[in-house]
């Protein structure tokens, strides 16, 4: 999530180069059978029994999802917890849908294919692109390259189809940055917008046109639809649209007639969402009817497209300290240099791998399988308040989990004191990022609601002699980053209800096929799972509720950091 210096650059070469493949752990981990204490052991055993192949990355919507959540059911029973979850059982379900392509493109009766010739493009608020096609025989105008003066005249697409080549740069593709509001209200009468990007668009770009990642709760009424529809198309399908070759020729020439029809829509998932949702009573007669709650997600995100596992981690290593964080980073010469050192260190290793699933291990394999060690010590350790813990699904397709079981809660809603939040905790280490340690986590959300309960934080790791430094640099008020709205904690603290939101914070393994169990360190882990229960416990034993001293947020608001 930060940008490094060479000489950190340099540090983390050698450290991945030293650490080669298999990093600190073995690929594999035969599980042990777990304690009540909160060890490092277990937390190993269970996380790699979680963020195994065999769960194909947990996928919401997914049966892999339900087998992950299988797990935890399981263990839970085992631990002896209460159900509290829908019908006396540990699950809670609801529907999902994906949000899928369903357009036809054809040029003078050839039929395109769609994720070969065109994709067209959801809604955007870029602003407000995406909206259905409905262009029977329509001719197509020549629009010219965007990011040069010389564009096609509104009046000449008035009813047609215009069709653009993307600016020049590698960054061309991305249309909005030279084509942005004005541009659209120019083009309106448009019956779309066309641009010859397909062929240079990310990966990840594509999946996103494709469907992958756009998911809603079931029946929440009509997409959303922008102003103007929109898609990319490949050069060759640019080129049979205006009957042939696209340079050399002038905005506003005709070419063919295409028809473009149809836009998005929601298809069920194979499997429905399902949280899991488990109690600890409280020893106090009066204070059980409050409820602490302690939540993580169990989900990640399936399967993707097959890649080269230490090619990837080389490259994310030098380039992409942050993962996902840093998409669309391309190398200087120097560090393509040091990307093939890294590469050449993992290969004297072992032989590299094909890789397509995502583990997702820190993400959230370590929140979730810190909340069942959590279960096992609290159902031998009960506090004088309930302790309520929610595996949330669905929290990488847009907090949809921690969204139901809020508005649908199988304990009142006002009965909850705090939700302390759990996602990813278990790096965070002076290879991951610039400042991190054994001693490093960052506190998002903790005193946005409730000062007292952000003091209570401070004083539990103190007293307690935990020995973490907290880093709050990511809560600030208009970080860019925006993740005190980009995890389940939000969900509650919309309700008025006091959080925290634990984390080791990004790496260079987020959301890659690379996030596996031999990454983590697990020690660490187990200190900051010890960390996260001493505070739930200590909240949980107040004499009264954490006092909500700040303004409330609106729960049909939208979250702003």
């Amino acid at each position: 999530m930060t940008r490094i210096s060479l000489g950190s650059l340099l540090l983390m070469v050698s450290a991945a180069g030293a650490g080669a493949q298999t990093g600190p752990n073995p690929v594999k981990h035969d599980p042990k059978p777990t304690v009540a204490a909160i060890t490092p052991a277990d937390l190993m055993s269970r996380v790699y029994i979680f963020a195994d192949d065999s769960m194909l990355g947990r996928e919401a919507g997914t049966p892999a999802h339900l087998k992950g959540t299988e797990y935890i059911e399981r263990e839970l029973r085992r631990i002896g917890l209460e159900p509290a979850g829908d019908n006396g059982s540990f699950f809670q379900e609801f529907g999902l849908e994906t949000i899928q392509p369903q357009v036809t493109v054809s040029v003078a009766g050839e039929a395109l294919v769609q994720g070969a010739d065109y994709l067209a493009f959801p809604f955007v608020q870029l602003p407000a692109i995406g909206a259905p096609f409905n262009a029977e025989n329509v001719n197509v105008v020549f629009g010219g390259k965007l990011g040069t003066p010389n564009l096609v005249a509104p009046d000449a697409v008035v009813g047609k189809l215009a069709l653009f080549l993307p600016a020049d740069g590698g960054a061309g593709w991305q249309f909005w940055s030279r084509f942005g509001p004005p541009q659209y209200q120019r083009y309106a009468g448009a019956k779309g917008l066309i641009i010859a990007a397909l062929d240079v668009t990310p990966t990840e770009v594509r999946g996103l046109l494709q469907g992958e990642g756009q998911m809603r709760i079931a029946g929440q009424g009509e997409l959303q639809k922008g102003e103007i529809p929109t898609m990319f198309v490949s050069r060759s399908a640019a080129e049979k649209m205006m009957g042939g070759p696209v340079t050399g020729i002038l905005p506003g020439a005709e070419g063919k007639a295409v028809t473009a029809k149809g836009w998005f829509g929601p298809v069920p998932t194979p499997a429905p969402a399902r949280n899991v949702v488990a109690l600890v009573r409280g020893s106090d007669a009066t204070l059980k009817s409050q409820y602490v709650v302690f939540g993580a997600h169990s989900d990640h995100d399936g399967i993707r497209s097959a890649v080269e596992h230490d090619s990837l981690r080389a490259f994310n290593t030098v380039v992409r300290p942050g993962g996902a964080e840093d998409t669309g980073k391309q190398p200087t010469a120097q560090q393509a240099g040091a990307v093939r050192a890294v590469l050449d260190s993992l290969r004297q290793a072992g032989p590299g791998r094909v890789d397509s699933i995502m583990n997702g291990a820190d993400d959230d394999a370590s929140g979730s399988m810190a909340l069942l060690e959590l279960a096992e010590f609290f159902a031998k350790n009960p506090a004088r308040r309930s302790l309520l813990f929610v595996w949330h699904t669905a929290e990488e397709k847009g907090l949809f989990g921690s969204a139901w079981y809020t508005d649908h809660p199988t304990v009142p809603r006002d009965s909850m004191v705090a939700a302390l939040n759990v996602d990813m905790i278990g790096r965070g280490g002076p290879a991951d990022l610039q400042g991190g340690g054994p001693g490093y986590v960052q506190l998002i959300g903790s005193r946005r609601l409730s000062t007292q309960l952000g003091t209570l934080v401070e004083e539990v790791n103190v007293k307690g002699n935990h020995g973490f430094t907290f880093d709050y640099q990511y809560d600030a008020d208009g970080h860019p980053q925006q993740f005190y709205c980009r995890s389940d904690h939000y969900n509650y603290a919309r309700y008025g209800i006091p959080v925290v939101f634990f984390s080791t914070g990004s790496h260079r393994d987020y959301h890659m096929v690379t996030d596996e169990p031999q990454y983590l360190d697990y020690e660490k882990l187990a200190k900051v799972t010890s960390l996260i229960g001493d505070v739930g416990k200590t909240v949980a034993n107040l004499d009264q509720r954490p006092v909500v001293d700040k303004p409330k947020p609106d729960p049909k608001g939208e979250c702003k950091q």
